[in-house]
């Protein structure tokens, strides 16, 4: 609460309040298909704006460095054991920053500089932290990267099995940045063990299905599991570590103090407000709609003439192939997002073109499902889609016209209307 006669926001700093107002609006009344994004309730929101950012908890609820705990110790101990039961774990560290610090303190527990790790390229659909060559997990260990069948764009096991025994590494990561199948973790896990290696899940993007049981789970199979807090999870942004029990003195000690200092728990009160929101009956319902989601609108898109990177999905996110237009995606992603259309370009299997201007559209239905969309709605996000990018298409390397972009803007938002955004 503010102090008597302490003046909000609004009047310190009217410019900063304006572009969040903006930024309010612009989430409204666009169509948020960014597959990384999501809406945090209300409650998260809350929780995250508190005088918890004022305090320093350096260390672990009972063994910290600084007095005043008395609060914080049992809200970071909530967090725990509410993530705990959410994924039925035996260890869970609430503390890290973001999803890559997370990855940087599995490798920092488990591994030695210089280890070989294996991970999914990023072209393939990995994450950068799973070894690519411009991370620290590709600078500080050496990274052996699998991937996917030129026949199906699938991962090919057999692949990552004979570079397995090849390089014998200290641990493999699996998990995607761009990926719409399921995983099978239990496939995973018996290469790993064949090879004496480490598994580590890399979950960010399916922790809320894994959470809603509509994706299998990495927990019983995987050494570590790693995700963000916010994606398909919906809570704040943020990272959670999740491993069997052998290893729990050993993340611990990577995330603090080896990579990090005091956590921000005004985060790790939202993450608890996340983790209670996620194991409710309902978001099981919503976690299933998001997935049912995804494949309406995939074979909407399909239906309209577009490629789908396998053919289509398991999970919360498209991958558009736009190969067969002959165009990058990357002018194509910035026309749509002046129609109120927000998704992201993104390199597609065995791509010809740059990274920097791929083929593929990454296309993700959390944040829609969020506003309460269903199946019945996506031929209508399909056809704002399709507008948009044969408009694009025409004007060439020219911008989409304004006419268009204005038009298509409109509908969105009268689209939307009925879609209340959660939290703003």
């Amino acid at each position: 609460m503010n102090a008597p006669g302490e003046p909000d926001l609004r009047e310190v700093d009217p410019e900063i309040f304006g572009l969040i107002e903006a930024e309010d609006r612009r989430q409204r009344d666009s169509l948020r298909l960014i597959a990384s994004e999501n809406y945090a309730s209300k409650a998260v929101l809350q929780a995250t704006g508190t005088s918890l950012t004022n305090k320093y908890a350096e260390g672990y609820p009972g063994r910290r460095y600084y007095e005043g705990m008395e609060c914080v110790d049992p809200i970071e101990t909530l967090a725990i054991d509410r993530a705990k039961e959410l994924f039925g774990a035996e260890h869970a560290n609430v503390q890290p920053y973001s999803g890559s610090p997370a990855n940087l303190a599995v490798l920092l527990g488990l591994c030695d500089p210089g280890d070989t790790i294996m991970g999914l390229s990023l072209p393939a659909g990995g994450h950068l932290t799973h070894g690519w060559k411009v991370s620290a997990t590709g600078i500080y260990y050496n990274a052996v990267q699998y991937g996917v069948r030129q026949s199906d764009h699938r991962i090919d096991m057999d692949q990552l099995r004979d570079l397995a025994r090849e390089h014998k590494p200290k641990l493999i990561w699996c998990g995607h940045s761009a990926y719409p199948r399921l995983l099978d973790f239990a496939a995973f896990a018996e290469i790993a063990a064949e090879v004496g290696a480490y598994l580590a899940a890399d979950i960010a993007h399916i922790a809320g299905l894994v959470a809603g049981g509509v994706h299998p789970s990495p927990v019983p199979h995987a050494d570590a599991v790693t995700t963000t807090t916010h994606k398909t999870l919906r809570g704040p942004r943020g990272g959670l570590i999740l491993c069997k029990e052998a290893h729990a003195a050993a993340i611990d000690k990577a995330v603090f103090p080896g990579l990090q200092g005091g956590p921000h728990n005004h985060s790790t009160a939202a993450k608890a407000v996340a983790f209670r929101e996620a194991l409710q009956p309902s978001f099981k319902v919503y976690a299933a709609q998001i997935v049912a989601n995804a494949r309406a609108l995939g074979e909407a898109l399909m239906g309209r003439g577009y490629s789908l990177v396998t053919g289509g999905t398991d999970n919360h996110l498209l991958l558009v192939d736009l190969t067969p237009q002959g165009v990058g995606a990357r002018k194509v992603a910035r026309d749509l997002n002046r129609c109120g259309i927000e998704l992201n370009a993104n390199s597609v299997p065995f791509d010809t073109r740059s990274p920097f201007d791929p083929s593929g559209l990454r296309v993700g239905l959390a944040s829609l499902t969020s506003r309460g969309l269903l199946e019945k709605d996506m031929p209508g996000v399909a056809e704002f889609m399709d507008d948009a990018i044969q408009g694009s298409i025409k004007a060439g390397k020219k911008r989409i016209p304004s006419a268009l972009a204005e038009a298509l803007g409109a509908k969105i938002r009268e689209f939307l209307g009925d879609f209340p955004a959660p939290g703003l």
